[in-house]
């Protein structure tokens, strides 16, 4: 699967997914560490949007004789079908899914915490998705936090990636960045949590649960040119030049 996003012919703000990556100063995540929370993160945002539109009744909400009795049991209400979420994906995915990430720290990242959407933990970094929305106005929680040079601390790699976090070799999904571009941390989140969306979307409901066991980690590889060469993935995102890299370029390929 690959594909392009070019940019949409219209005057009103462009719709997007605002990933805010907690940076503190004393503590930087690592780069890596940082592009799986903000892929894991992203998968997480549409699996809440789809459980929302459609909950599942907890057992305690049947009635004795196996119906239901609309929550009367054990005063337990079943969920009414929240369509908001989902609404505000499939409005943005049916454009394009162009991601800006951000980083905060400190109370700017605890208040980050009140707005909508999901956050997600990966080794030293932690990453928040918010519910997609035009890309102005903004809250205030957002437009505070800052956008452009996210550069973050990386450990040397040599493309397996087995040596720096054998906990993630693993992992139902793989996402490779190209060795062929070059771009800032803050980039390659987006790019990790381009291809993890398409991953997600491209799955069979076996493999989407499967990967939901795992919550949805991710194995983020600094692919080797040879590798990446001879190796197509399953996912494939090529960027459509919005923001930092001129014309399109592949960035990112995921596996699983």
């Amino acid at each position: 699967m690959s594909e392009t996003r070019p940019a949409p012919e219209t005057d009103a703000p462009p719709l997007a997914m605002q990933i805010a990556l907690r940076v503190e100063k004393t503590a930087p995540p690592d780069e890596l560490d940082a592009c799986a929370a903000a892929a894991q993160a992203c998968v997480g945002l549409l699996v809440e949007a789809e459980r929302r539109a459609h909950p599942v009744m907890s057992p305690d909400a049947e009635g004795a004789d196996g119906t239901d009795d609309g929550g009367a049991a054990g005063g337990i209400e079943t969920p009414a079908p929240d369509t908001a979420m989902l609404d505000a994906v499939d409005a943005w995915r049916g454009i394009a899914i162009r991601k800006i990430v951000r980083r905060c720290s400190g109370k700017r990242w605890s208040d980050a915490q009140a707005l909508d959407g999901v956050t997600a933990r990966h080794g030293s970094a932690e990453a928040r998705t918010f519910t997609p929305a035009p890309t102005s106005p903004l809250p205030p929680e957002l437009k505070k936090m800052q956008v452009e040079g996210t550069q973050l601390p990386s450990h040397p790699d040599d493309g397996t990636s087995d040596a720096r976090d054998p906990q993630d070799v693993d992992a139902m999904v793989t996402v490779r960045l190209s060795p062929l571009v070059t771009m800032t941390s803050g980039k390659s989140a987006a790019q990790c949590a381009h291809a993890a969306q398409r991953a997600w979307e491209s799955m069979s409901g076996e493999e989407r649960a499967r990967w939901a066991a795992d919550d949805h980690r991710v194995r983020i590889v600094r692919d080797t040119e040879a590798h990446w060469a001879a190796t197509p993935g399953r996912v494939s995102i090529i960027d459509a030049g919005f923001t930092e890299l001129e014309g399109q370029h592949e960035t990112t390929r995921a596996d699983w």
